[in-house]
């Protein structure tokens, strides 16, 4: 019989798809009997899974269990069977896990997000580690050295640099409002987090603590503001509303961003817009980068928008050792800036660079990591998708006076081929930190065909990255293995690995 963690494995593909076909479920329906369904009583929860939910077996089947720990004991609603598994939410607790904690969030358990604020922070690392064991030896199924301790977040609270909350008209109903026959909601306006499962509906925020109490302050302040000045939100179906989004920016040299994204139709409408921003500009002295964006498409990306400046710069700063990273509204920029620090560290400890070695550095991003290692490198070249990135990468280079750097924009797959490893040489180490979807064939190709001594394998998700690991192992051996926890309280864990040529 497979263990609770093998079963994590090879079924978490299976639950993914399972609960993105699955738009009738949501989170706060947690008391709401499906008659057709069985209830289980009496069920220990066992282990954590995929998607940042529990496990639990009951007659040789596994049931995944959001908002529970190991060590509760519960009646559980099943919400969904498969053949295989099945989705329950618990609905009564008989006993209470000794590793349970009160959730800090007063939102917790319908906004789905930090699914595991109800768990002990040492046990999330303890889980956490398990699951990058999980995925090298069962999917990579490599040899590996002993997994290095996961290095935790020195904050678990108010860790992140960047939120973005959006607007609608379509505020989500709680079970409570849902349940009141005589309390009839005649306004539906909303500023908050999208609900996962249901796209044009926004969970009114009053309290998010994943960043400094200051985007509490400003987000209530807007919300507060548009109401009184009858602003209309934003209406996803119908792509029409004045307020879309709003996102901001926070850095350790202590400057903040706040960019509002409109959908302005008419005059008064931009009057309106401009109002607001005064708004923000008169009440928050403390926004050094307050910009606007004018977005009629219909979805609130805005990589293809220009962005305005009302007042302050088009940036901030983020520092990391004698370093100074430019960070615009378009940028990326590690969310957890004290975490990023330590991985990126990791990674210039794996690189083991002594001052003479080409280091070809993938998916660079804006440069952050090429610029963190170029002072013990002869020279580092960066690979970007997003020519903007790429932008930000040289000026940062430019503002640090690090004359050792190159940077390319365009498909990893299409840059990194033979004849540019040709013109600039056969790189002595590779550090690469793709997306979430790992690295193409033509990239690990390209690798095995660079054949340098060393490669550092920097990953957002361990399942992939053992995938890519097979793939490189006829050539590489695993030396090191250090998880990084940049998330607290959700279910994701970056990993770094060092590859030694055989």
């Amino acid at each position: 019989m497979q263990c609770e963690q093998d079963i994590y494995i090879t079924i978490s593909k299976e639950i993914k798809s399972a609960t993105e076909d699955k738009k009738s479920w949501k989170t706060n329906n947690m008391g709401r009997r499906n008659k057709n369904l069985p209830l289980l009583e009496h069920v220990p929860i066992t282990a954590i899974a995929a998607e940042g939910k529990a496990l639990a077996r009951v007659d040789d089947r596994v049931v995944f269990v959001p908002y529970v720990v190991p060590g509760d004991v519960v009646d559980l609603q099943v919400q969904r069977k498969k053949h295989s598994f099945m989705e329950a939410v618990a609905v009564n607790f008989h006993e209470r896990s000794a590793n349970r904690v009160e959730p800090f969030c007063p939102h917790f358990g319908v906004c789905g997000g930090c699914k595991w604020q109800c768990l002990k922070y040492e046990e999330q690392l303890k889980w956490k580690q398990q699951q990058v064991v999980d995925a090298l030896t069962r999917i990579g199924k490599v040899e590996l050295p002993e997994v290095t301790p996961i290095l935790g977040s020195a904050k678990t609270c108010e860790y992140r640099n960047k939120l973005e909350f959006g607007f609608s008209n379509r505020r989500w109903m709680t079970e409570t409002e849902i349940s009141d026959a005589e309390h009839i909601v005649s306004n539906r306006d909303a500023l908050g987090f999208h609900i996962t499962g249901a796209f044009d509906k926004i969970l009114d925020i009053e309290q998010c603590r994943l960043m400094d109490d200051v985007n509490n302050r400003i987000r209530n302040s807007i919300r507060q503001y548009a109401k009184e000045h009858q602003l209309t939100f934003y209406d996803l179906r119908l792509n029409a509303g004045l307020l879309r989004s709003i996102m901001m920016r926070n850095s350790n040299t202590g400057e903040l961003m706040v960019l509002i994204q409109f959908r302005i139709e008419t005059p008064d409408e931009h009057r309106e817009a401009m109002g607001l921003m005064e708004h923000v500009s008169n009440e928050f002295p403390e926004v050094t980068s307050l910009l606007w964006v004018d977005n009629h498409k219909c979805n609130d990306t805005f990589a293809d928008q220009e962005v305005h400046v009302y007042r302050g710069t088009g940036h901030i700063f983020e520092q990391m050792e004698e370093l100074r990273f430019k960070v615009g509204p378009k940028s990326f920029y590690q969310t957890n800036t004290d975490q990023a620090y330590n991985l990126y560290c990791v990674a210039r400890d794996f690189a083991q660079l002594s001052g003479n070695e080409l280091v070809y550095d993938l998916y660079t991003g804006t440069g952050t990591i090429a610029n963190f290692v170029s002072r013990k490198a002869r020279q580092v070249v960066g690979i970007e998708y997003v020519p903007e990135a790429i932008e930000d990468a040289r000026v940062n280079s430019e503002i640090n006076h690090i004359d050792n750097t190159l940077f390319y924009a365009g498909d990893m797959k299409d840059i990194l081929t033979t004849q540019f490893i040709d013109q600039h040489g056969r790189p002595d180490v590779i550090i690469t930190d793709p997306p979430r979807a790992g690295m193409h064939q033509d990239v690990i190709d390209a690798i095995l065909f660079a054949d340098p001594k060393r490669i550092v394998y920097v990953s957002c998700n361990p399942a992939t990255q053992a995938r890519d690991l097979a793939l490189l192992d006829c050539h590489y051996r695993v030396t090191r293995v250090q998880p990084v926890d940049m998330f607290p309280h959700t279910q994701h864990v970056e990993n770094v690995v060092l590859l030694e040529r055989r």
